[in-house]
């Protein structure tokens, strides 16, 4: 009997054995394969694989993580050997550069040791790491993130979760900024200006300016505004609905997550800040600039940052300015405002109309007052050979950029008013030897090009998937305006080292700004639905630069649950494809197109999947 116990408890031991051998088999099928799925369903990274994926921080610790990989890695050739299918794969970065910007990280700028005047905000402008000091790993979401809001309620609401910020909402909680709610955070739309909405506030500017039926759009004159230091962008986001687009600007301050919220909401916005560089935009784009309580001295440096927004400013454009210095009556505000008034009358503003708090100047048409001023006049006219639209890395200079003989002549920018103005040819299209014809059959072309986009989309989006657009390569804007009947916001961006395009985006009533390609964009993780990536990756190549380190960039900018477009050379595609698995996209389809300048294109679109990290994935459960 006691031999027969024995046994049966030798063989229970055996069965619990093969019992607990098969649940971990089992576990680790469903850990693998459910880890190929896609559509919306998280993976899940362990703590084990959460490291800085670069020697970025100076330790010499997993330092291969971050050094630059076999050249053949960033080339769209292929080595002998290799079948073009080599599997790649990136660790994940440490949770705390879940919101890494890299050019604009400060963290890098006390590594560097950089020696930057504070005063004149260099310390907000970009500050790129070099090649060997990037991060080469995936940015991890928040821990809770969620699938973003979709617009138009967006606008008002956003997921907690997904900027675990709060501290502007106890900071301006007088000011109606935004208001935490449960999992949500809330946006009344008010401001520092503007407490009891910004819709009100827009009206009162349009009344002010007798503009038809206290619409700020002018029956379509008025299109474009720059909002600097535009807090979390409601003053853009009520105007949206007036068929304006604003851009909004502000830096990576004490307010650091106000341009994070303002895109989360689906709402245009930029991180810059008025420093020492040119704005990335060129001449005459904005026909209204705004400063609601922007805490910018626009005295410093002989007017250097005023002269900055003259030069963006169309003839005729205006500036809404509501500060202390417009209406109070203390001695140190009466002479900021003394001050500023004879600075812009020198440089030929008049007062349009002053109410309140708030002062609206508007900039000549012509260049008749510039002409007629007195020799010797502060600021000066620039240099002849001074080149307006020129911005990438360019320093401002205190000096009245003067109108082309085009503007002076025809008093104004003669622009169609909006939404003809669209697709009517702009006038400064001759700037670059195009035809009307040529402009209306790129519109044309990228009409058809971006129905075969929806085509191939169209199993995946609905009419609210996608909301914040970039074009990464946008020429003349042609892309963005096929899209005019979706609703969706589009940022252009035109490549600093080609033609000067983006002052025909601008023209079209669009917005969109300059950039390197070889560096990081200016915007947080996860802020874009949607990126057009035409010939992107064949343009760097030509620079030597790294098509890997881009297309971490692109996932880096890219939201979850995202797509981006790639139309480029085959072997180009074929490259993407090697790294599908490692950034965890998912190829969604696929075509030809003959209609490229260089012979056949290759349409190929991803989606990019949601995958959380251990800590993230434990909260959403």
């Amino acid at each position: 009997m006691m031999m027969k116990g024995k046994s049966d408890g030798a063989q229970k031991k055996r069965l619990l054995t093969s019992v607990f051998i098969v649940a971990v088999f089992l576990v680790f099928l469903y850990v693998y394969f459910g880890s190929k799925n896609s559509g919306q369903s998280a993976l899940e990274y362990g703590t084990r694989l959460r490291k800085l994926g670069s020697s970025y921080l100076g330790g010499d610790e997993d330092s291969d993580l971050g050094s630059k990989h076999d050249e053949s890695s960033s080339k769209f050739g292929l080595d002998e050997g290799d079948d073009g299918m080599t599997a790649k794969s990136f660790p994940v970065c440490d949770d705390r550069h879940s919101e890494l910007i890299p050019c604009l990280d400060r963290n890098l700028i006390y590594q560097m040791r950089l020696k930057l005047d504070l005063s004149l905000m260099e310390h907000y402008e970009r500050h790129c790491p070099l090649p060997e000091r990037r991060f080469n790993c995936l940015i991890p979401p928040p821990p809770g993130y969620k699938i973003p809001i979709k617009w138009p309620k967006s606008r008002d609401e956003v997921w907690k979760a997904n900027i675990p910020h709060t501290h502007l909402a106890h900071e301006k909680s007088d000011q109606n900024w935004m208001v935490v709610k449960g999992d949500k955070i809330n946006f009344p739309g008010g401001g520092t200006h503007f407490h009891y909405g910004a819709d009100k506030y827009i009206a009162l500017m349009a009344n002010m300016l007798n503009f038809p039926n206290n619409n700020l759009n002018n029956e379509g004159r008025l299109r474009t505004v720059f909002d600097v230091g535009c807090g979390v962008a409601s003053f853009g986001g009520y105007l949206l609905s007036s068929d304006i687009m604003a851009i909004s600007l502000a830096p990576n301050d004490v307010h650091q997550n106000q341009i994070q919220f303002a895109l989360e909401r689906g709402i245009p916005a930029s991180l810059g800040v008025l420093g020492t560089k040119r704005l990335p935009y060129p001449s005459r784009s904005f026909e209204l600039a705004h400063c609601s309580r922007c805490r910018i001295d626009w005295l410093q440096r002989d007017g250097l940052l005023l002269l900055e927004l003259d030069r963006v400013l169309r003839p005729g454009g205006y500036f809404a300015y509501s500060s202390p210095e417009a209406y109070a009556q203390d001695e140190e505000n009466l002479r900021i405002w003394r001050e500023m008034s004879a600075l812009v009358e020198r440089m030929c503003w008049r007062i349009a109309a002053k109410k309140n708090q708030t002062v609206i100047w508007q900039k000549p048409l012509t260049n008749d007052c510039y002409l007629e001023r007195e020799p010797g006049t502060q600021p000066p006219l620039c240099r002849s050979d001074d080149d307006p639209d020129a911005v990438w890395g360019v320093h401002m200079e205190a000096c009245i950029s003067p109108y082309s003989e085009h503007d002076h002549k025809s008093r104004g920018s003669a622009l169609a008013p909006w939404p003809a103005r669209l697709t009517s040819p702009p006038p400064r299209l001759a700037d670059f030897g195009y035809s009307s014809e040529m402009f209306v059959k790129d519109t044309e072309l990228w009409r058809q090009r971006v129905d075969n986009y929806w085509s191939l989309l169209s199993p995946k989006i609905s009419s609210d998937t996608l909301r914040n657009v970039m074009d990464m390569k946008a020429n003349l804007g042609s892309f963005a305006a096929a899209l005019k009947e979706k609703d969706v916001w589009v940022m252009n961006v035109v490549p600093e080292d080609g033609p000067k395009t983006l002052k025909i985006v601008y023209d079209r009533g669009l917005i969109g700004t300059v950039h390197n390609w070889c560096e990081a964009f200016s915007t947080y993780p996860r802020t874009y639905d949607l990126l057009h990536a035409w010939d992107i990756l064949s343009e760097i190549e030509k620079k030597s630069c790294s098509g890997e380190d881009l297309l971490l960039e692109i996932d880096r900018i890219l939201r979850p649950t995202g797509f981006v477009i790639f139309r480029d050379k085959q072997l180009v595609i074929d490259f993407v494809k090697k790294y599908l698995s490692a950034l965890h996209w998912e190829a969604i389809g696929t075509s030809s197109d003959s209609t490229g300048q260089d012979g056949d294109e290759v349409v190929f679109v991803v989606q990019k999947k949601l995958w959380l990290t251990s800590e993230s994935f434990r909260n959403t459960e």
